[in-house]
């Protein structure tokens, strides 16, 4: 399991709550050189990957956010891989797939920002977010479902106990619980301190 700081827990627990893995914006406290070091950091570890902003020229509102300009009217944004997901304890198989290539740019005509592009999103963005809650369910023999097992026992589970279980880092376990549990499966996660074992989590 690849160890990870808070800040790039926080920003895969972030991608992983939007159905086309978008890893932007980052953190309000993250700019400049800072940024990019992170951004570098987790692109080297296969955790990020940059790929090319989708650009609707009738419809700006609906474009990717992009980390950097690569010329021409084009630039690139930042999407969590499997790798990055599987750092945080959530399996790829739990996750909806990208929703198309990013290729649209700025210059496009307005023909086919109103064709192909348009069409694609005023009729496939709904679609996306509806089908996404539908791939969220937990496989049998994954790591979430035994997280899933841990906390619906009568006695809930502790950190220590679900790192046992999962071989997760402490703060991977608990942001699959903030993210995938709470954020993607909408289960709400309670927690309470319990005499001789610490705080107990579990599911209501």
């Amino acid at each position: 399991m690849a160890q990870l700081s808070d800040t790039q827990l926080v920003i895969l627990s972030a991608a992983a709550q939007r159905d086309d893995r978008i890893a932007l914006p980052l953190p309000a406290n993250l700019k400049g050189g800072a940024a990019r070091k992170v951004v570098d950091t987790m692109i080297a570890r296969g955790l990020l990957e940059e790929v090319e902003a989708r650009r609707i020229a009738l419809q700006p509102q609906l474009s990717d956010p992009v980390w950097r300009e690569t010329g021409d009217g084009h630039g690139v944004t930042l999407v969590a891989t499997d790798a990055g997901f599987a750092a945080i304890g959530i399996e790829p198989e739990e996750l909806p797939e990208p929703d198309g290539p990013r290729s649209a740019t700025a210059g496009d005509t307005c023909a086919s920002a109103a064709g192909a592009d348009h069409d694609a999103t005023a009729a496939d963005t709904a679609p996306v977010a509806a089908t996404g809650a539908k791939v969220r369910t937990p496989r049998d023999g994954t790591k979430q479902a035994t997280l899933i097992a841990m906390l619906r026992a009568p006695d809930g589970a502790t950190i220590d106990e679900i790192v046992a279980a999962t071989g997760w880092l402490a703060h991977s376990a608990r942001g699959a619980m903030a993210g995938a549990l709470k954020k993607k499966l909408g289960l709400t996660v309670t927690s309470e301190k319990v005499e001789g074992r610490g705080r107990v989590y579990a599911l209501k």
